[in-house]
């Protein structure tokens, strides 16, 4: 009996000795990856965010020459170069016009882009395939084959120098790409929600607007994200087809600091700083659903 119970038990304690050594093993090399899973991603976190650290180091110097000599910035940093900006141009001007562009081409884009994405998920018209690769197509045009006939057409409907004139041309843009990206999304959403939605006595366009698009919220939010980007930063048709000066803006009033003898980058890198200002407060206000939205539509075909 006290044989039998002595074997026993160094049978019952053996296996636990070579448990921590193991275990020991596998927790180094989990440290070694997390540490080095966080050494690759702080180092790329600070080259994405060099650039702007060096934009606003920039946007500090009160010479325009400055940036040859980035080191002397440090003892005479000011913010003359901010409140030249806002005091002495036109900046608000430039603003109030960038954001009427780009919030109409966001809610213009997004509603056609969202009622052709779900008309295509849903509905099997003729040729309902070649009508998105027709979408598709139209983003292959580099801006300077599209100038010249959208100019004309804008001129015939006497839409140069006007807001709407550029919206409907940036929208030209934002739609076909948003709504590619917002059938992939729908194509996510199970039909039975529809289907339960023409039970309950709603239309298409009711179903459509109360049941689809309170699901469809990240989606429209990278569609929305996307627009207003593609509105804000655009400079090669804003050039083109706004002629008042208290209409430009701000990515064609950034120009104004440069001339052909002279370019005042000081005053340049306190306005791009300023510019990035309201996309930083958008993207605040949309990254919630940014992510999600930004996966979901791969998911299903």
């Amino acid at each position: 009996m006290s044989t039998t119970t002595v074997e026993t038990s160094a049978d019952v304690t053996e296996p636990p000795a070579d448990g921590p050594a193991k275990g020991t093993g596998r927790g180094r090399r989990g440290v070694v990856t997390s540490l080095a899973s966080h050494g690759v991603l702080i180092t790329a976190s600070l080259i994405a965010l060099f650039p702007i650290a060096w934009l606003v180091y920039l946007s500090l110097g009160p010479d325009k020459d400055d940036y040859l000599h980035p080191g002397g910035i440090w003892s005479k940093m000011t913010l003359d170069n901010y409140s030249f900006v806002l005091q002495n141009t036109n900046f608000f001007d430039w603003l109030k016009s960038s954001l009427i562009v780009s919030l109409g081409t966001t809610v213009i884009g997004v509603m056609i882009a969202a009622t052709t994405g779900y008309a295509v998920s849903r509905m099997r018209f003729p040729a309902y395939r070649k009508f998105m690769w027709v979408l598709l197509v139209t983003q292959m045009f580099p801006v300077a084959v599209l100038m010249v006939p959208m100019y004309q057409i804008l001129s015939d409907l006497q839409l140069i120098d006007t807001y709407l004139g550029l919206i409907l041309v940036y929208c030209t843009t934002a739609v076909p790409y948003c709504a590619w990206l917002l059938k992939g999304y729908f194509d996510t959403i199970p039909f039975e929600i529809d289907e339960a939605g023409r039970v309950d006595g709603l239309s298409p366009f009711g179903t459509f607007a109360r049941l689809i698009l309170p699901l469809a919220k990240p989606g429209l939010a990278v569609a929305a994200f996307y627009s207003f980007i593609t509105a804000f930063g655009e400079v090669a048709f804003a050039t083109t087809f706004l002629l008042d000066d208290e209409k430009y803006t701000l990515a064609v009033g950034l120009q104004s600091f440069v001339s052909e003898h002279d370019a005042q980058r000081n005053l340049m890198a306190a306005t791009a700083v300023l510019i990035a200002i309201p996309v930083s407060a958008f993207f605040y206000l949309v990254q919630k659903n940014l992510v999600t939205g930004l996966t979901a539509g791969g998911t299903k075909g």
